[in-house]
C-alpha cells in the first residue's frame, strides 16, 4: 500500500475575508476526501485587506460600499450568498448590516506566533468564528487572547505577544514577500509544494481535482 504523499499547503489569507473562510472550509472537505493519497502540511501566513484601517474599525456594509462601489441591496444579496455556502460547509456567517470590519494587524502577528507552535491553523479558525459567528470586536486584544486560549495557547503569553508589539517586522516582512515577490494581491491564495496556486473559495471540488493531479504528477 502507498503511503500518503506530504503536500505542502501555503495558505495566505485574512482574518476578515469571508472567502478565505470558504476557501479554507472548502479545502479540509477536500483533504478528507483525499486522506488516503494526500498527508497536508499547513502553513499560514498574513495578508491585510485594510492595512490603513482605523483601530475603532468601521462598519462593514459602508465599508465595502465605499471600497468597491456597491449599492447596499447588493451587500445584502452577496451577504445571504455567502451565508448560505458557509452553512453548506458546516461553517455559520451571522454577519448583518451592523457588522464592522477591524484592522488586523495584531490577529496576524499572533497567527505568526502561532505558526512556531504548529497552532496557527486552529486559531485562524478561532479568530474566523470570533469575528463571522460572534461578532466579537477584534480590536479587543481580550478578544484575540480568548481565541488563543481556546486552541490551547497560553493565554498569558498571548497578551504578552500583544502588548509588547513582537513580530511586528516579521509580519510586515512576510506581507511584503507575498505581494511583492509571489505577486499575491488578493486572498484566499492557495499554494501547493511552493508551485501551484489556487485563488478564491473554491468548491471543494476543485481543490481536490487539482491536489490529484499534482500527486499524479500531471501539472
Amino acid at each position: 500500500m502507498t503511503s500518503p504523499a506530504l503536500l505542502r499547503i501555503d495558505f495566505v489569507s485574512d482574518v476578515v475575508c469571508p472567502w478565505c473562510v470558504i476557501g479554507l472550509k472548502s479545502l479540509e472537505q477536500a483533504l478528507a476526501e483525499l486522506a488516503d493519497t494526500v498527508t497536508p502540511e499547513w502553513h499560514f501566513h498574513p495578508f491585510e485587506l485594510n492595512p490603513a484601517m482605523a483601530p475603532e474599525g468601521e462598519n462593514a456594509a459602508e465599508h465595502i460600499a465605499r471600497k468597491y462601489g456597491r449599492p447596499p441591496e447588493e451587500g445584502a444579496q452577496a451577504r445571504s450568498h455567502i451565508k448560505q455556502m458557509g452553512e453548506n460547509l458546516g461553517f455559520a456567517f451571522k454577519g448583518g448590516p451592523e457588522a464592522m470590519i477591524w484592522n488586523t494587524f495584531d490577529c496576524h502577528r499572533l497567527l505568526h506566533w502561532a505558526e512556531k507552535t504548529g497552532k496557527a491553523k486552529p486559531l485562524k479558525m478561532a479568530l474566523f468564528e470570533a469575528h463571522f459567528t460572534r461578532a466579537e470586536p477584534l480590536n479587543d486584544p481580550e478578544t484575540l487572547v480568548r481565541a488563543a486560549a481556546s486552541v490551547g495557547l497560553d493565554a498569558d503569553a498571548a497578551r504578552e505577544v500583544l502588548a509588547s508589539g513582537r513580530y511586528a517586522d516579521e509580519v510586515r516582512a512576510t506581507e511584503a514577500w507575498w505581494r511583492e515577490e509571489q505577486d499575491i494581491h488578493a486572498v484566499p491564495a492557495i499554494v501547493f509544494n511552493g508551485k501551484y496556486a489556487i485563488m478564491g473559495g473554491q468548491p471543494p471540488a476543485t481543490f481536490a481535482k487539482v491536489i490529484r493531479r499534482i500527486v499524479a504528477g500531471e501539472v
